[in-house]
């Protein structure tokens, strides 16, 4: 016996689950990536070196990931991306527990080499990995979910590791973040879904290489962005602690809710990104440069008057926050599917770059013509990416499956 039945299209099940562990593991990542930023002068004071010393750590461990993202991906092509991601965080765990014991700023530096290679190969996995679990019409809403991981870090635990560690020592700090980033690789081995991931072209098609894919040019431009923006970024924030106790007068114990006060600004951003501005990407993208200057030159310009100072670093947050899953939403929509996983390594590399090169480009003007000076220098990035998007957006054929 048979019964007629009307089979109705159903819509994949949204994979919450999934979603939230690639949050948990980008949330533990990123903290291990800026944790040294909030302990910065505890770290310096204890191993005597300099901050701007320190600050060179964000450096080490950033342009390790841009040295090695490309080649460890390409390395572990072949390999399935779920159990290849619990060892990456298994390997980070690893080394923030080196980082922990480290007798000396030398060994500190190595291990965040270590750090860095394995953050690298991290990124490269889950920038693609919800491209994979979504389709396209959902993926804006999937990055959301994915991104909020890193604003929890900024939330959470920056500010909780920073306090931690000013109550019972930097190492304690490290060491706890090691544990729970343990406990993350099991929740991935547990409850992360696996996904067929495109190493080689289907049989019977024809293999197009990256260079000559054509949604390449758009890769290339959201990345140049997001190197530039994060050049300026990070040339003032991982000098923060020191700017917000030696030039607007807080005191160290305000460190920890600063952040966190920072971090909550953040997420703000990214309910904001994922709901308004998300909807007119390039728009979004142009409020969001706005703002974040508005809230650094204020920062800059009232930085005798603490509470206005203050109020312009927590809409910085604000701003900023919604950086991140625009940029991330704008690469994923350009980037065809056979080029998705480089794509993601591309703006892995240039993301850290920016890192990087803004924790160097700080150390020097810190160096020369002071903390004061680090903003104004960030306006001036702004305004350069600003043009950035606003000349490559006049360009229809530059972003080719950008909705």
């Amino acid at each position: 016996m048979t019964a007629h039945t009307t089979s109705r299209p159903t819509a994949p099940v949204f994979p919450w689950v999934g979603l939230l562990t690639l949050a948990v593991a980008v949330f533990l990542s990123i903290t291990i990536e800026m944790l040294p930023m909030g302990l910065l002068p505890d770290i310096s004071e204890e191993l005597g070196v300099s901050e701007p010393q320190v600050g060179l750590l964000v450096s080490v461990f950033a342009f390790t990931v841009v040295l090695s993202s490309a080649p460890l991906m390409a390395l572990t092509r072949r390999l399935p991306r779920q159990p290849l991601l619990v060892g990456v965080l298994v390997i980070l765990a690893f080394s923030s527990v080196l980082t922990a014991i480290a007798p000396s700023y030398e060994f500190m530096v190595a291990t965040r080499v270590l750090g860095g290679a394995a953050h690298g190969l991290f990124w490269s996995i889950v920038g693609a990995y919800a491209g994979h679990l979504v389709p396209k019409e959902q993926l804006a809403r999937a990055v959301a979910i994915t991104t909020a991981g890193g604003s929890l870090a900024f939330v959470l635990g920056v500010p909780l590791g920073t306090a931690l560690g000013h109550a019972f020592g930097w190492r304690i700090a490290f060491a706890g973040i090691a544990a729970l980033t343990l406990i993350g690789a099991l929740l991935v081995w547990r409850l992360l879904p696996g996904v067929q991931h495109r190493h080689a072209p289907a049989e019977g098609t024809e293999h197009v290489s990256v260079r000559r894919d054509p949604t390449m040019i758009a890769v290339i431009v959201v990345c140049v962005i997001t190197g530039v923006v994060m050049i300026g970024q990070y040339a003032v924030y991982t000098y923060i602690a020191p700017y917000l106790t030696d030039v607007v007068g807080a005191d160290a114990a305000q460190l920890g809710p600063l952040l966190f006060g920072y971090g909550i600004a953040g997420a703000v951003g990214l309910v904001l990104a994922g709901t308004v501005l998300g909807r007119r990407p390039t728009l979004g993208l142009l409020i969001a440069f706005a703002g974040v200057g508005i809230g650094v030159a204020a920062l800059a310009a009232f930085s005798a008057v603490p509470v206005l100072a203050i109020g312009a670093f927590f809409f910085w947050g604000i701003a900023f926050g919604a950086l991140p899953p625009l940029l991330n939403t704008r690469l994923l929509h350009s980037a065809s599917a056979r080029i998705r996983d480089a794509a993601a390594a591309f703006y892995t590399t240039a993301f850290n770059l920016g890192i990087g090169g803004g924790a160097l480009l700080g150390a020097a003007l810190y160096n020369t013509l002071g903390l004061q000076a680090l903003p104004w220098v960030f306006v001036g990035i702004l305004a350069l990416s600003f043009l950035i998007v606003v000349i490559t957006a006049r360009r229809p054929h530059v972003h080719p499956h950008t909705d």
